[in-house]
């Protein structure tokens, strides 16, 4: 491809412009996730709002198509002859304590949120892993370890700067722009690219929580007790359970290598002594391996999940549960529990319900409200065995489970599931279409299409 006015580009931008053959591309766009694999036809190292417009500008003046890339955790599917905007030079985070609120720029991690909320005593609804991206995080919804208390992150979107499919930089908010502010919150990347967001903090400095191991024998028991248990937790408390089959490195501590284990998480938004009372019943059901569970800082949020940290080859696959039954639960321990013959890397259940159900009092688009539990499959095997090994280890999983599910999954657990008619799957019919007519105003041309878009307009196709 042919792209003359490079040199034009580069003058109206202050970050690096790199085409294929230059020794930094790989790195500006290397995705967490080892599977995939990009090849964009230039990179733009953005380092601010102006920077992302003369990229999109130029896209737009050449035809190209263009993808965002920050922390590369939203990195689902090969981008190839694009323009990819790499934000992650635009992380300035200010909190303002008196608003409780933060502003925080499009390459920012939940991570550099939370150590500059963590002074006032404030918190972020943050993800379970720290090292995401809080703007690409929020925009696709946003389910965080204390999202039964305060909702899905999206809801808590004050204002969303972004810069639109014409190069145009808008301010997105209830008053300004509301039609393309509910958009943005749920349908993710398909209006624009967002180059700051203004968000609510809480007052919450410190909480109950931790995670519990139990020995992989255990399994049955400790499923068919948080089934039970979960549903009647109060909204002060957000939960999941993982089936993990850990590999033997020296990262893990010793009871943990190389075993196949069940991992409890607990996040409850209270004092101490309310927590232990709630979290009794589960603490009797089975011997712990180990119990990290108890009084924490919120800037410690991150080790409830302990999420890895490095890249890694993955499929993933999200789904929603209408109700987490006997028989779920019995199909997932058949095909993901200790004594499957071939069982995913991570099965997780995450409990829903709460404040995630609720309707926020600005409304936006985020899908999956009605939902009782997610489900998350994960597998990460060597990345030749991809196709042949581990897609049908984990649709296994989810095909086992489908009478009790929605038929959808939460936008930013899709994974691997990215043509939009499954993308589409994640918004209620009438929510969907509206997304579409939005989709055809602002980028009629399909110019955002990467990742879980809701795919290329009617109105680009003649």
């Amino acid at each position: 491809m042919s792209l003359p006015d490079l040199d034009g580009l580069r003058e109206q931008v202050f970050g690096p412009v790199l085409t294929p053959g230059h020794p930094g591309l790989d790195r500006e766009v290397a995705p967490f996730n080892l599977t995939v694999r990009h090849r964009p036809a230039v990179v733009v190292g953005a380092t601010g709002a102006a920077d992302v417009a003369a990229a999109v500008g130029f896209a737009r003046r050449y035809g190209l198509p263009v993808a965002v890339h920050a922390t590369g955790h939203g990195s689902v599917a090969p981008v190839e002859g694009a323009l990819v905007v790499n934000t992650s030079r635009m992380r300035a985070v200010a909190v303002d304590s008196a608003a409780g609120t933060a502003r925080v720029e499009a390459g920012a991690t939940w991570g550099e949120v939370i150590e500059a909320a963590a002074p006032f005593g404030l918190a972020p609804l943050c993800g379970s892993a720290p090292a995401v991206g809080a703007v690409g995080y929020t925009l696709g919804g946003g389910l965080g370890p204390i999202a039964r208390t305060y909702g899905f992150a999206a809801d808590h979107v004050r204002s969303l700067e972004v810069v639109t499919s014409n190069g145009r930089k808008r301010i997105a908010d209830a008053d300004t722009e509301p039609e393309l502010f509910w958009a943005l919150r749920g349908g993710k990347g398909d209006f624009g690219i967002v180059t700051a967001m203004t968000i609510d903090l809480f007052p919450v400095a410190n909480l109950y929580g931790g995670g519990i191991f139990y020995a992989g024998e255990d399994a049955s028991w400790v499923l068919h007790a948080y089934r039970e248990w979960s549903r009647d937790l109060p909204e002060s408390t957000t939960t999941s359970v993982a089936l993990l089959r850990l590999p033997p490195v020296d990262e893990l501590p010793p009871p943990l290598r190389g075993r196949f284990v069940v991992h409890l998480r607990v996040a409850h938004v209270g004092d101490q002594a309310e927590g232990e009372r709630l979290l009794a019943p589960m603490r009797s059901v089975a011997p712990a391996i180990i119990d990290t569970v108890g009084v924490m800082p919120y800037t410690a949020i991150g080790s409830i999940h302990n999420d890895p940290t490095d890249p890694m080859p993955v499929w993933e696959r999200g789904a929603l549960f209408r109700e987490l039954t006997v028989e779920a639960v019995q199909a997932l321990l058949e095909t993901a529990g200790p004594g499957a013959e071939f069982p995913p890397h991570m099965v997780e259940v995450r409990h829903l319900g709460g404040a995630v159900a609720r309707a926020p009092r600005v409304p936006n688009a985020v899908g999956g409200r009605g939902a009782a539990y997610s489900l998350l499959v994960l597998a990460p095997p060597p990345p030749q065995e991809m196709e042949a090994l581990v897609r049908p280890l984990g649709e296994r999983v989810l095909d086992a489970v489908r009478p009790w599910t929605t038929g959808g999954a939460l936008l930013n657990f899709q994974g691997a599931a990215t043509a939009p008619e499954q993308v589409a799957t994640v918004w209620a019919a009438d929510v969907h279409r509206r997304l579409m007519k939005l989709k055809a105003v602002y980028d009629p041309t399909g110019m955002f299409r990467f990742g879980h878009s809701l795919g290329v307009p009617d109105s680009a196709l003649g």
